[in-house]
């Protein structure tokens, strides 16, 4: 019987759940307020992980805080997880949520009464 998720698919589900908490508890760095991690892709080899995260404010401060915190949240996932070589941490701003939320308020907007057509 074949497995269902390959080992870099579990790997990917754990680092995300240890990330998120990490970045809530751990990281002291006031440039990384409330982060949510959205997703990880981790690659075949374990050689290096895509970090998807969203936040209130998308700033450049707080993309060069989560690069500044990179080695240390590396450092706790090698204790907390048991890997032979943990992987190198990529983060990069989803901005999906931030897309989706204009798409609704322009649908909101395009569908009030007062923009309805009236025959």
């Amino acid at each position: 019987m074949a497995k269902d998720f390959a080992r870099s698919d579990r790997v990917a589900e754990q680092i995300q759940r240890e990330l998120a908490d990490l970045l809530q508890f751990e990281v002291k760095d006031p440039r990384v307020g409330r982060v949510t991690v959205t997703e990880v892709e981790v690659t075949g080899d374990m050689a290096h992980a895509k970090i998807y995260y969203s936040a209130k404010a998308g700033t450049p401060e707080l993309q060069l805080g989560l690069e500044k915190a990179a080695g240390f949240l590396r450092g706790q996932l090698a204790k907390r997880m048991l890997l032979r070589t943990v992987p190198q941490l990529h983060f990069i701003y989803d901005a999906s949520i931030d897309r989706g939320m204009r798409l609704s308020k322009i649908i909101d907007e395009a569908l009030a009464p007062e923009n309805l057509i009236k025959d």
